[in-house]
């Protein structure tokens, strides 16, 4: 079981992790973005439309609603639509992580997914879960950013947490 600190301290290197990886990714033309590399999402641009899906989809289960679908990378024609969407709805998920109880943690919450299947999970798994899969799909990201030719970024939680040290120390 996870603590509601340390859930805020998760999504907040989460926010931390996703906005690197997008300052990271500003540096590719609009062809780069769009390319398809043959990976699991075929672009950087469909990767991380997926990370933000994902975690909007997950934010509506919390608050009971079934989304059918994740939202289309299409959506999103370039760097700027994608980041000007993620950066409203990161105050929506930080908003949500941060008024966390512990007893609401401990919570189960029944949804169904994409597809229709129904499932029960304790919220602080679901939390764990989307944390570990936006880690994952940055990894992705940053691969493609080097198969482009493009400076990768370190988005490990290590790093997050030297540079709250280092911040909190001045």
């Amino acid at each position: 079981m996870i603590t509601p600190e340390h859930a805020r301290a998760l999504f907040a290197y989460d926010a931390w992790a996703n906005r690197r990886i997008l300052d990271a990714t500003a540096a590719l033309s609009p062809e780069q973005f769009t390319r398809d590399l043959g990976s699991s999402f075929r672009s950087v641009r469909d990767t991380l439309a997926h990370i933000l899906g994902a975690e909007w989809v997950w934010l509506e289960r919390f608050h009971g609603r079934m989304p059918a679908s994740l939202p289309s990378a299409d959506q999103f024609p370039d760097l700027a639509s994608l980041r000007g969407r993620w950066t409203q709805f990161e105050s929506d998920l930080l908003s949500y992580v941060g008024g966390l109880s512990a007893a609401d943690l401990e919570r189960s919450f029944d949804y169904r997914d994409t597809k229709g299947n129904p499932h029960s999970f304790v919220l602080w798994q679901a939390l764990q879960h989307l944390a570990n899969h936006g880690t994952y799909h940055r990894g992705q990201v940053i691969t493609l950013l080097r198969q482009l030719g493009a400076k990768p970024v370190s988005t490990d939680l290590i790093g997050f947490f030297r540079e709250r040290a280092a911040q909190a120390a001045h």
